[in-house]
């Protein structure tokens, strides 16, 4: 999703959760039943570290980590003998990471960027970024109980949500063609949901699904 788009276009299916208003401001208030937003987000942000970024995120966020996978294990670690410590470990990884995403994401944003971040509880991370966002003058919007909120919430809405479509089991025997099948029809637009392909299954002899198990 780039910049600029409604929120017709990113918001619809979106969790219906509220927004924490970040210092100095003003609470955002969007309609996520009807995907309606008046400017849209910019971008929406993930702080998580990588790994928590590759396992899952909102569809078209950008990870912009405020701790990379080995600073996150090592004040999670560090905190379970010495929170102090850990604390004082993190801010100072933390400020350095910020450093770097201001120089590089934000250095050609304008202060009419408006950007939704969050984190796996719409905590720390997520509230590091946003608070120095909003002090320099960025119009800023934390996602309230993060992306847990934002799972648990789209994972409720499946119990009813599935019922409004109709789906088409395409079975088979082994070697009878049924991913290719699926191929062509995604190439021609039809919508597709390929299980195995999701679940990078390698039951299938003939199947070439990559290394992810």
């Amino acid at each position: 999703f780039g910049p600029g788009q409604n929120a017709r276009s990113i918001g619809e299916g979106y969790p219906r959760s509220t927004l924490m208003s970040v210092k100095n401001v003003p609470q955002v208030t969007p309609d996520w039943e009807h995907g309606e937003h008046v400017g849209g987000y910019s971008d929406y942000i993930d702080v998580r570290a990588p790994c928590e970024f590759e396992e899952d995120h909102i569809p078209g966020a950008i990870n912009l980590p405020v701790l990379n996978d080995e600073e996150r294990v090592a004040v999670g670690t560090l905190y379970k003998a010495n929170p102090f410590e850990a604390r004082r470990l993190g801010a100072g990884l933390v400020a350095k990471n910020l450093h770097r995403i201001l120089d590089t994401h934000f250095a050609d944003k304008g202060k009419d960027y408006h950007p939704l971040v969050y984190c796996w509880r719409g905590g720390q991370r997520s509230g590091s970024l946003s608070r120095v966002l909003a002090e320099i003058g960025y119009r800023t919007s934390v996602l309230q109980g993060g992306y847990k909120t934002y799972r648990n919430d789209v994972m409720e809405n499946l119990k009813t949500d599935a019922s409004k479509f109709t789906f088409n089991v395409v079975s088979g025997p082994t070697g009878s063609c049924k991913t290719r099948l699926l191929h062509r029809m995604h190439a021609k637009g039809l919508q597709v949901l390929d299980l195995e392909e999701i679940a990078q299954h390698r039951g299938s002899v003939l199947g070439e699904l990559g290394e992810q198990p």
